[in-house]
């Protein structure tokens, strides 16, 4: 969705950017548990239904985080869910709670919004949120996934960040 308004605001500082992403880990987190625990809640029923067999260990966890091709989906799955998480908010208003809460938005210079796979293909070049430390060794405020994904974070003001504007519109 384009909103050529949100298009001439000035971009994010390094410090902003920090702030936001410090509200947003508590998210993360928040995303991580309820992921690993619903993953947990699948694999365990799994084995007790007899899909999947003990093997010689006496607790489902030890199961889960001894046996790598579990171990490994279980983590697939966490952090697939908290990308999407990402993803999703950033795609659907250019947004996180965190950004929301700091007025930032992440967008196409033009104020577009991002694709859903623009911004899987961010949160992969953020590398965990080292990639926005490319602010800082430069000029023009641009972080390594927002040179990569041809975005930006822009500062909105107080009226543009309210909820009306929130998806875009």
């Amino acid at each position: 969705m384009l909103n050529s308004d949100h298009a001439n605001f000035p971009r994010a500082s390094f410090i902003r950017r920090l702030g936001a992403m410090a509200y947003d880990s508590m998210l993360a987190v928040a995303v991580y548990m309820c992921a690993g625990a619903l993953g947990f809640g699948v694999f365990f029923a799994l084995q007790s239904s007899g899909l999947i067999a003990m093997n010689g260990h006496e607790h489902v966890s030890d199961l889960l985080n001894n046996t790598p091709i579990y171990h490994g989906f279980y983590q697939l799955w966490i952090a697939l869910c908290v990308g999407g998480f990402y993803a999703i908010f950033w795609s659907k208003g250019g947004q996180t709670l965190g950004m929301r809460a700091w007025r930032l938005k992440v967008q196409h210079p033009n104020g577009q919004n991002l694709s859903f796979i623009t911004a899987c293909a961010r949160i992969v070049w953020s590398l965990l949120g080292i990639g926005n430390l490319w602010i800082i060794i430069n000029d023009d405020k641009l972080a390594l996934q927002d040179k990569m994904t041809r975005s930006e974070v822009v500062v909105l003001s107080v009226e543009a960040n309210q909820m009306r504007n929130w998806r875009g519109a």
